[in-house]
């Protein structure tokens, strides 16, 4: 599970790029009870807040990313050396989006997208390790690729992170569980499955999938869809992992809710 451990390569950082910020924040401080906070940089930029912990990041859009207008969750896996990191996605076939540059005294980060079509950053903590807390209810638990190409997906990131994979049974197909170099199966961060026909055919692309942990994942579907989201997924158990949902929030950006199957 993820842990604010950070090992190279575990996520590490999450924001949000929004092109309405007020909007999304009053979505999400209504959804999950987070408040906000000015971050570092500018005024545009902000900060999400569980009790007075740092859970994500918001943003406006940039029209100069690969996103332009889309409202869009970003997840950053922790590197030791961003301008390397950055070298290996080109080498391995991927492309930079921005960077690597500082984000003053915080760190150091990349945007990047994958060979599939997926996009994410990395980060390299100076001041700003990374999130105060995860795993928590209302923070991230999770992060999950969906790919086109899921074998070329594992590919890539193998040669970028050095992951560990585990291959798991999921209904028809297989879901192949990452943990960074050096961990075990508690390290657990986050996996790759192929997208399912059914959403190629209306357009989804390549994508990463923030989870945030919610004590009742039915009240919350509720409660989202109350503030103006929609239902991607409707609420579903998945044997020995939790109930779950996926969200498009109503700037467009999509995650998904999870209350996780107790341990054992």
């Amino acid at each position: 599970m993820l842990t604010t451990a950070f090992r190279p390569g575990a996520p590490n950082w999450l924001d949000l790029a929004s092109p309405d910020t007020p909007a999304s924040a009053a979505f999400y401080t209504g959804l999950f009870g987070w408040t906000t906070a000015t971050g570092p940089g500018t005024a545009r930029h902000g900060l999400f807040r569980q009790n007075g912990r740092t859970v994500a990041a918001l943003g406006p859009t940039d029209a100069s990313g690969s996103s332009g207008d889309r409202a869009a969750w970003t997840v950053h896996f922790r590197t030791l050396d961003s301008d390397r990191t950055a070298a290996l996605v080109r080498e391995a076939g991927g492309r930079i989006r921005f960077g690597p540059f500082d984000v003053l005294t915080s760190g150091r980060t990349t945007g990047c997208t994958d060979p599939t079509g997926a996009d994410f950053a990395v980060w390299q903590p100076h001041g700003m390790r990374g999130l105060d807390t995860v795993t928590e209810p209302g923070s991230l638990c999770w992060t999950e690729c969906f790919s086109v190409d899921a074998e070329a997906a594992k590919t890539f990131y193998r040669a970028v992170f050095g992951w560990q994979e585990q291959d798991v049974p999921l209904g028809l197909d297989l879901y192949t569980v990452l943990t960074p170099p050096g961990g075990g199966t508690s390290d657990a961060h986050g996996g790759i499955c192929p997208i399912p026909p059914e959403d190629t055919a209306v357009g989804i692309s390549s994508h990463w999938l923030p989870s945030f942990e919610v004590p009742d994942v039915d009240a919350t579907l509720a409660a989202a869809e109350r503030l103006g989201a929609t239902v991607r997924l409707p609420a579903e158990d998945v044997h020995g992992v939790g109930r779950l949902a996926r969200i498009v929030d109503p700037q467009g950006a999509l995650f998904a809710v999870i209350t996780s199957a107790p341990p054992g």
